[in-house]
C-alpha cells in the first residue's frame, strides 16, 4: 500500500519572507531617525561652538573693548581730569572692566561727592559724577577753602566767594567735630536766617556762634533743637542787643 505523500508546506517560506520584509521596513523607518539624531548632534556641536566663539569675542578680543570714556556732571573739574584719574584701559573688553575700581579711583578727586560708572555697549565707559556743593568757606593763608555740607574741605580758590558764610574752626575737615557741628547748624537754620549769617565759629561742638550781617553775635550752642532756636532768635532780634544767647532756647538771654 502506498502512503500518499503530504504536499510540501510553503508557510515557512512565507513567514521568512514576511520577516525579511519587516526587517527592511524597520531599517527604512530607522534610517531617517538616525539621520535626524545625527543632525541634532551636529546642531548641538555648532551651537556650542557658536557660544564659545561669542564668549571669546566678548571676553578676549577688542571688538567690544573700551574705545571712549564719556564723562558727565563736571563743573569745577574738567572731563580730562576725570578720565586721567579713572585710568580706563583702552581696548580692554568692556565686560572685563572693573567698574567699581574705576569709581573708587574717580572718588579720590576731592571735588567728587558721588560717582557712578556704567558700560555703554559696544565700546563706551560712562562716568557720571556729582560734584560737591559749597555751603561755606574757611579763610586760610593759602586762600579760601570750600566746605560742603559734610564738612569736607575740597577746593581752594584765591578769593572768598560771594554769598557764602565763613567758618572758623581750629582744624578744618570732616574728621573735626567742631567743623561737623558748624555745618550741621548751617544746614538746619532757615534760609531767612542763613542769609544774615556772616561767620560761624566753634572751638567745640557745643559752642557754635553765629555773627550776623548787622554785627550781632548769636550764641547757638550745639546743633540740637536748631529749628526751635531759630524761632526763638527771630523773636529776640526784634529787641535791641549785641549778644543773643539761644543755646538754651527755653531760657534765652539778650545782652
Amino acid at each position: 500500500m502506498t502512503t500518499p505523500t503530504r504536499p510540501e508546506s510553503r508557510r515557512p517560506a512565507s513567514s521568512a519572507g514576511a520577516a525579511a520584509r519587516e526587517r527592511r521596513e524597520k531599517r527604512e523607518l530607522l534610517r531617517p531617525t538616525r539621520r535626524r539624531a545625527l543632525m541634532r548632534r551636529w546642531m548641538v556641536v555648532l551651537v556650542f561652538l557658536g557660544i564659545v566663539g561669542v564668549l571669546y569675542v566678548i571676553l578676549f578680543t577688542p571688538v567690544l573693548g573700551a574705545r571712549s570714556v564719556d564723562v558727565q556732571g563736571t563743573e569745577g573739574l574738567t572731563p580730562d581730569e576725570v578720565r586721567t584719574v579713572a585710568a580706563v584701559e583702552m581696548g580692554k573688553p568692556l565686560v572685563r572692566l572693573d567698574t567699581d575700581e574705576i569709581a573708587k579711583r574717580v572718588a579720590t578727586l576731592p571735588r567728587v561727592a558721588k560717582v557712578s560708572v556704567e558700560r555703554s555697549w559696544p565700546s563706551t565707559v560712562e562716568i557720571v559724577i556729582t560734584e560737591r556743593t559749597p555751603v561755606a568757606y574757611a579763610k586760610l593763608p593759602d586762600g579760601a577753602h570750600m566746605v560742603d555740607a559734610t564738612g569736607a574741605d575740597y577746593a581752594v580758590i584765591p578769593q572768598a566767594p560771594a554769598g557764602l558764610p565763613a567758618i572758623e574752626v581750629a582744624t578744618l575737615g570732616t574728621g573735626d567735630p567742631a567743623t561737623r557741628a558748624v555745618v550741621d547748624v548751617l544746614g538746619r537754620i532757615p534760609p531767612q536766617l542763613k542769609e544774615r549769617v556772616v561767620t560761624l565759629a566753634a572751638k567745640t561742638p557745643g559752642d557754635v556762634q553765629l555773627r550776623l550781617t548787622t554785627g550781632q553775635l548769636v550764641k547757638w550752642g550745639n546743633a540740637a533743637d536748631s529749628e526751635r532756636k531759630a524761632m526763638v532768635l527771630a523773636a529776640l532780634l526784634q529787641r535791641p542787643g549785641k549778644v543773643y544767647d539761644v543755646a538754651a532756647p527755653d531760657l534765652p538771654t539778650i545782652s
